[in-house]
């Protein structure tokens, strides 16, 4: 990832590195130093190199301190003994930036992500969205009723608009919302996250406003008896629940991916694994069969790939970031059980539908 990015003698000088421990650093795009990958005690590094034209040779140095946990880079950079340039990023810095190189978007085959990127195809066609949400309409209408529909991608809508929110928080910029018949819906964005801090909330906001639209529901048909908003606050609250489950490209996936990639010991996985362990077992006694399953191939996805989580370009979740995000993902997955286990024991068929569902 980029680690820092600053004019020195005219032209841009910028270092990148990883949690593994190595680092190159470019003088306008052109290699002039690196540090190779190997375990270290020191937060400490120093990078030194010649620039040279037909005159003179200009000895550089680029030292200072990295701190990943949480992230704190301290720098001062010089020539021929000179300081040019010094101060310190945060990670609120790396947030903002965007970075000169881009970034490779990872291999990972998935419906969803070729639906993404036929979008991005079409991007320039504001008919398609158009298209799409009047396809969702007719196939959500088939399945229910037109009223129940409108109401669902409503619903979608919202919940994709969490999202959205979460983007321009971070500024980003949007291209809007894209609605996929039985697959629900597209935020996107043209511009790459930095830290695994954006991916937890822009991936979270989504569930997050889909817990709204079931609260508001459910005290919709408190005070007026409609079963028709008891109907939209379960199935809306089952569609945001799969959604959180721990199976990537899912919101659930991204946040688990996060968090897990971000602890930077043994003992953090063997946590996570242990958690992974304790939601199964807990979805088995509450009789949440299909959820248990998930949630086991959703953790041993994440568990091969966290050998992987240096080399990433995204930077880490520190603790604080760990636990609120964890604490914060649970919250929402409680509240959308609560929610399918409170319709259910109203006794109605039909309600009591997504929770056979998950028991299944």
């Amino acid at each position: 990832m980029e680690l820092l990015a600053i004019d020195f003698l005219g032209k841009p000088l910028r270092l990148e590195g990883s949690m593994a421990g190595w680092q190159q650093l470019f003088w306008d795009n052109t290699l002039v130093s690196q540090i190779a990958a190997a375990p270290t005690d020191t937060d400490q590094f120093i990078h030194q190199f010649e620039l040279s034209n037909n005159e003179q040779t200009i000895q550089c140095q680029l030292n200072g301190s990295l701190s990943w946990q949480p992230f704190l880079i301290q720098y001062q950079a010089s020539a021929d003994q000179q300081v040019i340039a010094q101060g310190e990023r945060n990670n609120k810095d790396i947030e903002r930036q965007q970075p000169q190189q881009p970034i490779k978007a990872e291999k990972r085959f998935s419906l969803i992500g070729l639906v993404s990127l036929g979008m991005k195809a079409l991007k320039s066609a504001k008919l398609i969205k158009v298209v799409l949400a009047s396809a969702s309409l007719a196939a959500y209408s088939w399945l229910f009723s037109i009223q129940f529909a409108l109401a669902l991608l409503a619903c979608l809508v919202f919940h994709e608009y969490g999202h959205i929110r979460a983007m321009k928080y971070f500024g980003m910029k949007t291209k809007g919302i894209y609605l996929i018949p039985f697959f629900g819906g597209l935020a996107l964005s043209d511009e790459k996250i930095n830290t695994r801090w954006q991916d937890v909330v822009i991936s979270i906001m989504g569930p997050a406003f889909g817990l709204i639209i079931s609260l508001a529901s459910m005290i919709a048909y408190w005070i007026t008896g409609e079963m028709f908003f008891a109907g939209l606050a379960v199935f809306n609250a089952l569609l945001n629940l799969f959604n959180l489950l721990p199976i990537l490209p899912l919101d659930g996936g991204h946040v688990l991916k996060s968090i897990s990639f971000s602890m930077n010991s043994k003992i953090g996985i063997i946590a996570c694994a242990l958690a992974a362990i304790a939601g199964v077992i807990l979805s088995y006694r509450l009789g949440l069969t299909l959820f248990g399953f998930l949630l086991i191939m959703g953790s041993l996805e994440i568990i091969f790939e966290w050998r992987q989580r240096h080399q990433s370009h995204l930077l880490p979740l520190d603790r604080y970031g760990q636990i609120f995000s964890t604490v914060w993902y649970i919250s929402l997955v409680a509240a959308f059980v609560g929610i399918i286990a409170y319709f259910a024991s109203l006794g109605d068929s039909l309600l009591s539908l997504p929770l056979q569902i998950l028991g299944t």
